[in-house]
């Protein structure tokens, strides 16, 4: 079975925990990636990523190649898109990552944030979104190699993975909701 990355269009073995890392690693094998290449792994048009570098959203490639770390940014604010405005995405990653175009203040990298919030999706996606007392631990169990650099860094990290799984799931419904809308039958007008 498939599941769909959050934030791209790219499909991915279910079935198998590492797919998801293992396909994205494979894209970096030869270096950065060109625009059109993560406009065809995240399904935004060009103009999109280009106005999220300009307002500071995401840093500006170098050589015109986007490294690992910007694609899990933009991953991560596409998937939460449909759940939040954009400031609030950046509001939610400055609490975690400082200036969003300084990589130097992050207390967790991109891509590691990206993948732990894939771990957590898919979880949620297989097995339900979880009652409220196991949401913590789960949440942890998506971070075994994440190391605080100050105290609270871990907590931080967790409350704002926790936003991040609720807003993407939350998306998913209202997409669930509009496509039962459209599938309803028409009924007549009432005069």
């Amino acid at each position: 079975m498939s599941w769909i990355l959050p934030g791209t269009v790219l499909r991915v073995d279910s079935d198998s925990p590492a797919a998801a890392e293992e396909t994205l690693s494979a894209m970096f094998l030869t270096g950065g990636l060109v625009l059109s290449q993560v406009t065809q792994i995240t399904g935004l048009e060009p103009y999109i990523v280009q106005n999220w570098v300009r307002r500071g959203f995401v840093t500006a490639p170098k050589l015109r190649k986007y490294t690992r770390r910007q694609l899990s940014r933009i991953l991560i604010i596409n998937a939460l898109k449909g759940a939040l405005p954009i400031e609030q995405i950046c509001q939610l990653l400055t609490y975690v990552n400082g200036t969003l175009d300084d990589d130097e203040d992050d207390i967790i990298d991109d891509t590691q944030l990206y993948n732990a919030f894939v771990v957590l999706a898919h979880t949620v996606d297989r097995d339900g979104f979880p009652m409220p007392d196991e949401i913590v631990p789960m949440i942890e169990r998506s971070l075994p190699d994440y190391h605080e650099q100050a105290p609270g860094d871990r907590s931080r990290v967790q409350e704002v993975l926790g936003i991040m799984l609720t807003a993407w799931r939350s998306a998913q419904l209202q997409e669930d909701a509009q496509r039962m809308l459209r599938a309803l039958p028409k009924s007549p007008s009432i005069l």
